[in-house]
């Protein structure tokens, strides 16, 4: 994967599936890597940011979110979750696919269809991140995938290993001699 349109939201969709499918008996009550949301939650709040980009792009508001929600039900097993995840995913990357590239809608300023799929992909890159520290699972987010995120939504990222940056970026890790960031923010908007 090395864009961030629709095919790009397709690609980190399935890496996610690819990765945590074969882990989805595993305990998912434990916390996501350093975050406090548990591996469940997680994954659900994938899903719930994948729709809500789908949805701007769809009802393009200039303001704000659409006053919608995403409610994953609590009895829903992490497979279960996962397939929720996939759906939403797909309806963001044919919200992208279908947008005329003009096309404006509302995220903390106006927002282009290239990148709400760009903020897609990174929160199913760095979530999945997370979600595999908190499984115990091997994996970092593949290297173009992360490069076509730092371009997008990072245009001051340092150079270095694109994942490596991303992370470091996003407050994931340590990065060349750096502290791990406390805070930090993505540029969606166009300015």
């Amino acid at each position: 994967m090395t864009d961030t349109g629709g095919a790009g939201v397709r690609a980190a969709i399935g890496e996610m599936g690819r990765i945590l499918g074969p882990h989805a008996d595993a305990d998912w009550t434990v916390p996501a890597g350093t975050l406090e949301w548990s591996c469940w939650t997680t994954a659900a709040h994938v899903a719930h940011d994948l729709l809500a980009y789908a949805g701007q792009l769809a009802g393009r508001p200039a303001d704000g979110y659409l006053p919608f929600d995403l409610r994953v039900s609590p009895t829903a097993t992490p497979a279960q979750v996962l397939t929720v995840v996939a759906a939403c995913g797909g309806l963001l990357a044919t919200a992208v696919d279908a947008a005329d590239p003009n096309l404006r809608a509302w995220h903390f300023g106006p927002c282009d269809p290239a990148g709400f799929a760009a903020m897609g992909v990174a929160e199913t890159l760095l979530h999945t991140h997370d979600i595999t520290r908190g499984l115990r699972v091997d994996w970092q987010p593949p290297a173009a995938p992360a490069a076509a995120v730092l371009t997008r939504l990072f245009p001051d990222a340092p150079p270095g290993p694109p994942a490596e940056v991303l992370l470091w970026m996003t407050g994931r890790a340590k990065f060349d001699g750096r502290p791990r960031r406390t805070s930090w923010t993505w540029q969606a908007a166009l300015t």
